[in-house]
């Protein structure tokens, strides 16, 4: 069983990482280019794949990351398969979008 220190701890560090997703979701563009546009010399613009691809993934890590920990938390055995469903999530999604044609 998880000590209330652990749960404690987990959320603060949660916390900077969601306002990271949330971030992300909201303004992909500005997410894609962090820390890049100095390799530019005009405004460069990511494709559609790319702000697709960033949004997908941060709204999967926002819904996957409180079933995984829960997972971990409790001894449910449904919830012990939350990592292995995750990532096949992640990856099928993945590969919808690389697939998918552009709407350009």
């Amino acid at each position: 069983m998880i000590s209330f220190v652990e749960i404690v701890f987990i959320s603060i560090f949660l916390i900077p990482l969601y306002i990271f997703l949330i971030w992300s979701y909201i303004e992909p563009e500005e997410s894609i280019l962090s820390g890049k546009k100095w390799m530019y010399k005009d405004e460069p613009e990511p494709s559609l794949k790319a702000i697709r691809y960033t949004r997908f993934t941060s709204l999967t890590a926002m819904i996957g990351i409180p079933f995984i920990l829960s997972s971990f938390i409790t001894g449910n055995l449904f919830l012990r398969f939350m990592p292995l469903i995750f990532i096949f999530v992640f990856v099928f999604g993945a590969l919808k979008i690389c697939i998918s044609v552009d709407d350009s």
